[in-house]
Formats: structure tokens, sequence, C-alpha cells
């Protein structure tokens, strides 16, 4: 059952692939190394496949991620060779060695080489205004550019008199004034932007308006000997025009790792006045997401000066870790509250398929890694289970992987044919999936907005429009209706 499962899978994705890349010609053996050279040539049609299923999904479909990135361990054929070869684990670039044989690598490698050789960087002053009319089941929408000029805005608030502040990977945050001036905002910790590292999400406290307290998930960096480690962490402080004061760092996950990925890192307020909020299993799968006894993989419900709340579902297990609300979890990079339940619904990262949609409930056990629709980057099993007895089924998952980032209901009457429905950024396809739902299901899908970019984040603003954060370029849109 679990190799027919990897053949549908690869199937589907390989179908994909070479829709996308059409035969095109041959690799000459001579571009290979003499130890790998054969007679026969390389088929750069199953080479573009090979990329689009093991690679597309982290580095781009059309190799976006490597144009505004530094070589760390070398951009040379014989550096990609090692890289995609033997992985760098500690950075989420698993090892390819046993996905593909030497010739295989080498191919790949002179196929990323020759595919970025034109590629240019971005340039953000010259990128135009995006206007473009999207037409919707049942309604037409306009982009309207609130702000632009970012690379990887990351999450977004929404402040008092139409402000808004964007926070960007890399370790800044803006204050947006009169909708388009940026004005960067002082008093953040240290932050370790390096991998899926750096300034992440951003919410407001619920009584903002009384007491200016704004919240921010980062990845925080620790040194132990000549090691740089990290963590995800939550920082409390308050807003005085363009500067943070009374910085009070009230959660850091622990243990802390050399890993450079998987933080999680959205926050939610729920219903109950409770801090929810997200962190990965930072790429180590085997210990972390099932056990209690540490923070990572999960999502936790703490008050919103970090203390914990008495009813939690661990506060009274020795040994586990009392700020836990559910585990099991893998990277969820979405969460937010049913407009009328008031549940807390999360979207979380599969490996090569299985992303799913979530809706969490006290002390349950989402199964990472122990059941999961989707099987490693290099082709290899995770597990052959797909359900097992005390873990949560999602309430819906995505194969191919869309790589699902931040999520929103719609509410209000502005946009009357979704209302009711849940908003998807997709990073990896560059859409917001529109999630249809009916009767607390998810019951069918509407892609929108295609190749507008890597789509980071998606919010319902108080102004009653939705707003969605892109990447590279990095834009803010309103989504505004047009009339048909």
């Amino acid at each position: 059952m679990a190799r027919l499962f990897v053949v549908s899978f690869l199937l589907a994705n390989l179908g994909f692939a070479y829709f996308l890349f059409p035969a095109s010609g041959t690799v000459s053996p001579s571009l290979l190394p003499p130890q790998v050279a054969h007679q026969h040539v390389i088929d750069t049609a199953a080479v573009a496949a090979n990329y689009r299923s093991f690679c597309g999904g982290c580095h781009g479909e059309k190799m976006d991620a490597f144009v505004d990135r530094s070589w760390k361990h070398g951009s040379s054929r014989e550096d990609l060779f090692k890289g995609i070869k033997d992985g760098y684990h500690d950075e989420g670039m698993p090892a390819f060695d046993s996905a593909f044989n030497d010739e295989e690598t080498y191919a790949l490698a002179d196929y990323i080489i020759e595919g970025i050789k034109n590629r240019k960087r971005y340039d953000f002053a010259k990128e135009p205004v995006r206007e473009n009319l999207f037409v919707s089941e049942g309604i037409t929408i306009k982009l309207d550019t609130v702000v632009r000029g970012l690379t990887i805005p990351w999450g977004m608030a929404f402040l008092p008199k139409g402000e808004l502040l964007v926070t960007e990977k890399k370790g800044k945050l803006f204050r947006v004034t009169n909708r388009k001036e940026m004005e960067e905002v002082s008093g953040l910790p240290p932050i370790t932007a390096d991998g899926q590292g750096g300034l992440m999400d951003v919410i407001l406290h619920p009584d903002y308006k009384e007491n200016q307290l704004v919240y921010f998930s980062y990845s925080a960096p620790k040194k132990e000997g000549n090691t740089t480690l990290a963590t995800t962490a939550i920082m409390r402080a308050k807003l005085e025009g363009t500067a943070l004061v009374n910085q009070q760092v009230i959660f850091e996950a622990l243990p802390y790792s050399k890993t450079r990925h998987h933080y999680g890192s959205r926050m939610v307020f729920g219903r109950d006045g409770f801090l929810y909020f997200s962190v990965g299993e930072r790429g180590n799968e085997k210990e972390n997401p099932q056990s209690t006894a540490n923070d990572l993989g999960k999502i936790h419900r703490i008050r919103d000066d970090g203390s914990i709340p008495a009813d939690n579902p661990f506060t009274n297990a020795q040994g586990t870790k009392s700020s836990i609300f559910s585990y099991g979890n893998r990277n969820p990079q979405g969460l937010t509250v049913h407009p009328v339940t008031g549940a807390i619904w999360s979207n979380e990262h599969g490996p090569r398929g299985g992303d799913e949609v979530n809706i969490i409930g006290r002390g349950k056990n989402y199964g990472w890694p122990a059941i999961t629709y989707g099987i490693n980057y290099n082709n290899q099993i995770i597990s052959k289970n797909t359900s097992m007895a005390g873990m949560e089924q999602p309430l819906h998952y995505w194969i191919p992987s869309i790589g699902p980032s931040g999520m929103a209901f719609v509410q209000g009457d502005r946009y009357k044919a979704w209302k009711g429905d849940l908003l998807v950024g997709s990073l990896r396809f560059k859409y917001l999936n529109r999630c249809k739902i009916k009767n607390g299901k998810i019951v069918g899908e509407e892609l929108l907005f295609k190749n507008i970019g890597r789509l980071r984040d998606v919010r319902m603003a108080p102004d009653g429009y939705i707003y969605i954060a892109v990447e590279n370029p990095g834009y803010v849109f309103r989504l505004m209706p047009v009339k048909n």
C-alpha cells in the first residue's frame, strides 16, 4: 500500500512537472565529469521534472530563491553537486544521495546553473505598481497597492487610524503612515535572520487602544561556544511612535537548536483572551513533535504576560511543558480564529505533500511524524501510516505541497461571494487559495491571483478589506471589489 502511495504521488508531481517543462533537448555527456559520463544523452525534460518535483518547492519553480541569495557553500558545479548529494541538514537541505545517482545529480547542478544564468535581481524601485483586475467566482478584484519597496514581508498588524505595522524577515519593522510612507521602528531584540528565521509575525494586544502593546515572534540567537543556536521567541513591547519600549521576552521555545528552519511563528489572540502561537519542530522530527517535554512542534497557549493558564492541558503533568496546547505539529505557519465558533484553525507545512489544515483542540496530537500524507524531500518514506488511534486527522490536506502560510476567514459584506470561506497563502505556487467552507468542512477550492508572488500573509483588516503580503519584490495589497 505504501509503495502504491509513493508511485501515485510521484506520478502526480512528475506529470505536473512535464506540463510546465516540455522536452526541449538534451544535455551532452561532455558536460559531465569523466566518472559519470555515458555515451547516451540526458533528457532535459527528465532533469526539469526532477527539479520541479524535488527542488522547486523550496527553491522556487522558476529558481526564484536562487536569484537573491548569497551562496554560503559556493556556486560552482562541484559545490552544487555536493550540496544536492550530501545536503546541509542544519539548514533544512536534505541529502539526495538516495534519490539520484551521480549522473542525475550533476545534470541537476547544470540545470540550475543554466537556469539562473540570465536571471536578474529585482530592482524594487523600478518594479511597476500592480493594478491588475482578477475575476473570481462571483466577484472581480482590483489590487490596490498599500506598501511597496519591501523584500520579504512576513506579518501585518493594523493600527488605529488606518496605520499598519509590517515585519520584514531580515529583521526590520516598519510603521506605515498615510498608506504608503514607511518609517522604521527601533527597539527590536537581537534576531538571527538566517535560513527560514528572522523577524516573523506581529499582532496587537486586544486592548491596544488602551495599552499600546504589540507582540512579535522572531528567531532569537544564543551563543554556545563558537556556535550560534536559535529558537522561536515571543516579545511584548509598548509602541510609542516609531520606538518600542518596555520590551519583555515572554516566551522562548526550548531547547535552542543549531538548525535554521521550521520556526513556525504565527500568533493569534483567542476568544478566551489567551495568546496562541505556533513553534515548528526545528527539523528534528524524530524527537520533538511527539514529546511534551519540549516546546518544539507544538501550538502553545499563554496569558498576555507570558504566564500559563491554569486549565492548559499539561499544566499538572510532571515532566511536560505547561504552555503546550497541542502537539505532533510539523511547521504551522498559519493561525486564525473562526469568526463564529471561536475555534483556532491552523495550517502547517508537510514535506513533499501532506500540507494540512487543522482545527486545533485542547491537548490533541496531530500526528507528525507518526502519520502523514507526504513523503520526504529525497523520496524516502517517512511513515507508512496516514492514521493512528489517538491522533487527529487533518480537516484538509494538499498533494503536492502548496507551501501554506498566512490564513484568514472572510468576514463582513464586502466579499459576499466569499463570505465564511478560508483564505490561505501559497508560498510554493504563488497564489491565494480560497477554501470554500460548508458546514465546517472544506468542500472546494479556487486559486486566486495566480503568479502574484510568494504569498506570505493574508489578513482581514478593521476596515473590512482583505490585505495580502507577497515576497520578492515585497508588496502589501488591499483587495478592492469592483462592481461588474
